[in-house]
């Protein structure tokens, strides 16, 4: 092989790499977006980070797939993560709103505090924060709400299913009560631990709460 030859080769392979370095950079929780579009950002944990599932399988995968269709220049950003708390949403969400500067916000939160016993005015005043601070930056936001097992009592579960309802109308942003209310109590769409759909029920899931981002997006119906 000549110099030239060579050359031409050795740039080849570092445009690769810088290929490969800015796939993996832009596939993560909270990948910037190196465009102008309008965005969507989803604030969320296991559930909409799909835990135990290809990411591209998850809901939100499928939501990026649809929108690239139904308004080509809304982008979709998913800064989910397994295991967030309501706490750990909010203590991230200045930096997602300042780098994104999302149109809509979806909050998925909340889960893991009821798992975790967490008190339920702590998670509620956590919720509000994040809203207020979606609303602050101009997003519109759709909250979405949560269940826990039965295990932890009326008395815990009855406050925290109320939470959410509580939360949307103080602030006047649109409620999906269970995101999974379609697919929790079928096994065969629920993964062996009884809390994480699975691949095949995520089309479910992206099928009830798509009316409120369509209307959050002033899609056609």
């Amino acid at each position: 092989m000549g110099y030239a030859e060579a050359f031409l080769s050795g740039l080849l392979t570092v445009a690769w790499m810088w290929a490969g370095c800015w796939v993996a950079l832009s596939s993560g929780p909270a990948a910037a977006q190196a465009t102008t579009r309008a965005q969507v950002l989803v604030l969320g944990d296991s559930i909409s980070a799909g835990y135990g599932i290809q990411r591209e399988q998850g809901w939100v995968a499928l939501l990026a797939k649809r929108l690239s269709k139904a308004k080509p220049q809304v982008g979709v950003t998913n800064a989910s993560i397994s295991g967030e708390t309501t706490g750990g949403g909010l203590a991230r969400l200045p930096d997602l709103l300042k780098r994104h500067r999302p149109q809509l916000v979806i909050v998925e939160l909340g889960g893991n505090d009821g798992l975790r016993g967490y008190p339920v005015a702590r998670m509620q005043a956590n919720l509000e924060a994040i809203v207020d601070l979606c609303l602050q930056h101009s997003a519109k936001v759709v909250l979405v709400g949560m269940e826990i097992p039965p295990n932890y009592g009326a008395r815990y579960i009855n406050a925290f299913r109320a939470a959410f309802p509580t939360v949307a109308r103080s602030r006047k942003v649109p409620l999906l009560p269970f995101l999974m209310r379609d697919v929790a109590l079928n096994r065969k769409l629920m993964q062996g631990d009884g809390i994480h759909p699975t691949a095949a029920a995520q089309p479910m899931l992206l099928e009830a709460i798509w009316p409120d981002i369509r209307r959050a997006l002033k899609l056609p119906g």
